[in-house]
C-alpha cells in the first residue's frame, strides 16, 4: 500500500509492515547517524597525532615514508569498500556492520604499543578494512530507510555526523597530547568509541535490507541499461566507466580524496614547520572536518532541492581554492580561511556524490555501486599520499598542495562536462524521482 504522507509500506501478518522515510524510519535512522559519528571518531583518533609522531617519535626523514599509513590504510579501505557493498547484499547489512566493528578492536593497541612504523602501517590496513565495512554500510542502511525521496539530506547526515566525529576527535586528541603525550592517550579515546559502537551494532541496530526490496518493486531505471538484473562485472563497468553520472562522480571521488589525504599527511607538518603549537595545529586539523561536517546538514538537503550536478561542480572548484591559499599563504589566520573554505567544497561534494550514486543505481545492486564508488573515491587517499609524499619530497610541501588544487579544479569542470543533469527530479509530490533517459 502506498501514501505520499506516510512512505511505501508493505507487511505481512509474519511480521510488521516496512515503511520507507525519513519521518517513519527516524529512530533507526538517528541510532545509525550516532553509530556512523563513532565510526568518525575512530578514524579521527589519528588526524592530528599520526604525522606528529611520524616526526617526533619515529624520526622518518621522508614525507613519502611519513605517508606510508595513509597509503595503506587508503588501499585496504577502497578495496573493503567493494567487498562490503557484495556482502552486505548478500548477507545482510547487520552482520557486516558488526564485522566491521570487531575488526578494529585490535587498531587503539597497535597505535598505543607499536615499536617501530611497521606497526602503525599495519594498524592503519586493519583500520582500512574496519572503515570501509562500517561507515559503507552505514551509508547504504540509511538509503535503504529513507527511500528516494529524502536521499540527500540522508546522506548529509550520514556524512556530518561522521566528519564531526573526526573533527571532535581530532581536537580533543590534540589537546590530550598537548597535555599528556603523543602516546597512549589519544588512542583511548578511540578504544572508548570501537567498545561502544560495536555494542550499539550488535544490540540496538536493526537489519534494513528489506527496505531495498521494497524500494525495488516501484523502482525506474535511469536508462535501459541500469536495470535491476546486472552481474556484479556489469555494475562495475557501469559506475567505473561506461555510466556519464556515475562515473563522473566516480572521478570527482577519488580527486576529493586524493586533497583530503594530503590534508591529512602533510598539512600537521607544514603547520609544524611554520612553528604553530601542537594545540593550534590540532585546531586546524579540527576545523577543516568540522566545517565540512556541519555544513552537510544543509548541502545535502540542498542537493534534494536542487540537484546534484553543479553543487559537485562549485564544491571542487571551491575546494581548489582553499587548497591554494594552503600553497602560496602563511599564518595562522590564512591557513584558518582556508581550512574553513576547504570543509565547505567538501561539503558541498561529499553528500552530494553519494546521493547521486543512489540517483541511478537499482535499489537490487545499489549497495554494490556504492562500494564501487568508494572503492574509487577511498583509493583517492592511497593516490594522494602517494602523489602528495613525492612532489614534497622533489619540492616542498607548497608545491605538493598547489598540485593536488590544480587537478581538483580540473575534476570539476569534468563534471561539468560529461554528467547529466537529469538523474535527479522533483515529482509534483514533492519527492525525487529518476527519469528515464536515452
Amino acid at each position: 500500500m502506498s501514501n505520499p504522507d506516510t512512505g511505501r509500506k508493505t507487511g505481512t501478518a509474519a511480521g510488521p509492515a516496512l515503511t520507507l522515510g525519513l519521518r517513519q524510519n527516524l529512530a533507526q535512522f538517528m541510532l545509525l547517524v550516532a553509530v556512523n559519528a563513532l565510526v568518525g571518531g575512530t578514524l579521527g583518533q589519528e588526524r592530528t597525532v599520526l604525522p606528529l609522531l611520524a616526526d617526533q617519535v619515529f624520526h622518518l626523514d621522508l614525507y613519502t615514508s611519513a605517508l606510508t599509513y595513509i597509503l595503506a590504510f587508503g588501499l585496504a579501505k577502497a578495496g573493503t569498500n567493494y567487498f562490503a557493498g557484495t556482502l552486505s547484499d548478500r548477507y545482510g547489512r547487520k552482520p557486516v556492520l558488526i564485522a566491521g566493528w570487531l575488526i578494529a578492536v585490535p587498531v587503539p593497541l597497535l597505535l598505543i604499543l607499536g615499536p617501530s612504523w611497521g606497526w602503525i602501517v599495519a594498524a592503519n590496513v586493519i583500520l582500512g578494512i574496519s572503515q570501509g565495512l562500517t561507515w559503507s554500510t552505514t551509508v547504504v542502511m540509511k538509503m535503504d530507510l529513507v527511500g528516494p525521496s529524502r536521499r540527500g539530506l540522508a546522506m548529509g547526515l550520514n556524512e556530518a555526523a561522521g566528519y564531526l566525529g573526526v573533527a571532535g576527535t581530532a581536537l580533543a586528541t590534540g589537546y590530550i597530547a598537548a597535555s599528556y603525550g603523543l602516546r597512549p592517550g589519544p588512542f583511548l579515546l578511540g578504544a572508548a568509541y570501537i567498545a561502544l559502537g560495536l555494542g550499539l551494532s550488535v544490540f540496538a541496530v536493526k537489519e534494513t535490507r528489506g527496505h531495498a526490496r521494497l524500494e525495488a518493486a516501484s523502482h525506474m531505471a535511469a536508462h535501459a541499461g541500469a536495470h535491476g538484473e546486472l552481474s556484479n562485472r556489469e555494475i562495475f563497468t557501469l559506475t567505473s566507466f561506461r555510466d556519464k553520472s556515475l562515473s563522473s562522480v566516480s572521478q570527482a571521488g577519488m580527486v576529493n580524496n586524493l586533497n583530503d589525504g594530503l590534508a591529512w599527511g602533510l598539512f600537521p607538518l607544514l603547520f609544524a614547520a611554520a612553528g604553530l603549537s601542537i594545540e593550534k595545529i590540532g585546531i586546524l586539523a579540527a576545523v577543516y572536518p568540522a566545517v565540512w561536517g556541519a555544513a552537510q546538514l544543509v548541502t545535502g538537503a540542498m542537493s534534494d532541492r536542487y540537484g546534484r550536478k553543479w553543487l559537485i561542480v562549485g564544491g571542487m572548484l571551491v575546494q581548489a581554492v582553499a587548497l591554494g591559499m594552503v600553497a602560496f599563504g602563511t599564518g595562522f589566520g590564512i591557513w584558518l580561511a582556508a581550512a574553513i573554505l576547504l570543509g565547505l567544497g567538501t561539503a558541498m561534494v561529499y553528500p552530494t556524490l553519494l546521493a547521486a550514486i543512489g540517483d541511478v543505481a537499482h535499489p537490487e545492486w545499489r549497495a554494490r555501486s556504492v562500494g564501487i564508488y568508494r572503492l574509487w573515491r577511498d583509493g583517492g587517499f592511497a593516490v594522494g599520499a602517494l602523489l602528495a609524499g613525492i612532489l614534497a619530497d622533489a619540492f616542498g610541501i607548497p608545491a605538493a598542495v598547489a598540485v593536488v588544487g590544480a587537478l581538483t579544479a580540473l575534476s570539476g569542470i569534468l563534471v561539468a562536462v560529461r554528467m547529466r543533469g537529469s538523474d535527479h527530479v522533483i515529482t509534483t509530490e514533492g519527492d525525487p524521482g529518476i527519469k528515464s533517459l536515452p
